[in-house]
């Protein structure tokens, strides 16, 4: 890995920014394997939603960003973009595999409880 200021060409510039966003689409990968985990661990669609553990979350973003001198509107915008692809997500994984992800979060979750049970499922 060069710095920016080792690299001489712009071919090197490139080459580096291509590893790094790679880096970025494995973490991207890797985070959601963590979000399909934790899904095993809520009991409600509020819980999969969390606003309170969003707002602390970008909040913590937008201190990493400083720290690292990126643009903290910027990083939290991903973030949120990211944090509403992964509430569908898991939305899914915790309603069940026949259920379809909402792609809005602030939308209200259907109603998956009819059965008596918050995954939809019917009671044993």
């Amino acid at each position: 890995m060069k710095s920016p200021n080792e690299c001489t060409t712009l071919a090197e510039i490139r080459s580096e920014i291509d590893r790094l966003d790679r880096a970025v689409v494995e973490a991207i990968g890797q985070r959601r394997e963590y979000v399909r985990a934790a899904s095993r661990f809520k009991r409600s669609e509020s819980e999969v939603q969390a606003p309170d553990r969003q707002r602390k979350m970008l909040a913590a973003r937008r201190s990493w960003a400083k720290e690292e001198g990126a643009d903290p509107d910027l990083v939290e915008a991903l973030f949120r973009e990211i944090v509403a692809h992964f509430i569908a997500v898991e939305m899914t994984e915790f309603s069940g595999p026949e259920a379809e992800p909402t792609l809005n979060p602030h939308q209200p979750p259907s109603d998956k409880a009819a059965s008596g049970d918050p995954r939809g499922k019917a009671s044993a």
